[in-house]
């Protein structure tokens, strides 16, 4: 290997952070597969000081996990992006979300307690921890609810997201979902397909998906179904430009039906095609198939 060149790299800076239990190692380890330089429970105060370092060593994506174990530093943020900012570069913030009982469960069958719990329970720690990452759940790039997905299955998502090139592109997450089951944490919109006509009360159509062809037919074939689809491309088509403008590279539509097996799936799986077929980088979830 020849001498290492004295031209500072461009650094590409993701914060991954979110509530203890909600996967924060597990996407900290995916990073470090995928070739990222990841540092674990950095002071934010030290990020201007982290980001000249990897320039002087060639280190151009840089993954950070910051959590509420630094407690005080939180407050110092905002301050540390301003610098980053000047400094020309743009973090991007990765939030890992979960349930209270998601997290609950887990931290009961590992029998450690939250940083923020002190003398009380989980729940106390929880409701802390949540009103300490509030603002930066706000400013997040990409939310990730791991209340119901694995280890494997958040991998697969940080991998999908995180894996490929540098290029300053938006990347997709198309969900489906049931209203019956929640309004998903993550997504950046939501639309509502109870509006058309559902397969549910189509006593042939009731135990296929939307995956299959004789339930997408039937959903696509209403009236209201190409003009939604139609609207759903212009709007990805608007908001475009101005997230890749403001540094956004990923986000999250969500579309849900009643219980997400029919009119959601199928819509989903018809956009995701249409997209592709515009050079849209997008990734397709069914969240609540096979929940029914």
């Amino acid at each position: 290997m020849g001498p290492m060149s004295d031209k500072p790299v461009p650094v590409r800076l993701l914060v991954i952070t979110g509530l203890s239990g909600a996967g924060r190692r597990t996407a900290g380890h995916t990073l470090e597969d995928l070739g990222w330089f990841v540092v674990d429970n950095l002071p934010p105060s030290l990020l201007p000081e982290l980001i000249e370092t990897s320039r002087q060593r060639q280190f151009n994506r840089v993954a950070v996990v910051l959590d509420v174990r630094t407690r005080s530093e939180f407050a110092q943020i905002p301050t540390a992006f301003a610098d980053l900012g000047q400094a020309g570069v743009v973090p991007q913030i990765l939030f890992l979300d979960a349930s209270d009982e998601a997290i609950v469960r887990r931290q009961e069958s590992v029998r450690r307690p939250l940083p923020l719990q002190g003398s009380g329970g989980l729940l106390d720690g929880i409701q802390k921890e949540r009103q300490m990452l509030a603002g930066i759940r706000a400013s997040a790039d990409l939310v990730i609810d791991t209340s119901s997905i694995n280890v494997h299955e958040l991998a697969a998502r940080v991998t999908q997201t995180y894996g490929g090139g540098d290029d300053l592109v938006l990347q997709l997450t198309l969900m489906s979902f049931g209203f019956k089951n929640g309004i998903p944490m993550d997504a950046d919109m939501v639309f509502d397909m109870r509006f058309l006509p559902n397969p549910h009360w189509v006593p042939a159509l009731r135990p296929q998906s939307g995956l299959a062809q004789p339930v997408a037919a039937y959903v696509l074939g209403q009236a209201d179904a190409e003009p939604f689809l139609q609207h759903a491309l212009s709007l990805v088509e608007l908001i475009t430009p101005g997230y890749i403008r403001e540094g956004k590279r990923n986000a999250t539509i969500a579309i849900g039906c009643t219980g997400g097996k029919h009119r959601s799936t199928a819509i989903v799986e018809e956009l995701a095609r249409r997209l592709r077929e515009r050079g849209v980088t997008t990734d397709v979830v069914h969240r609540d198939l096979g929940k029914e």
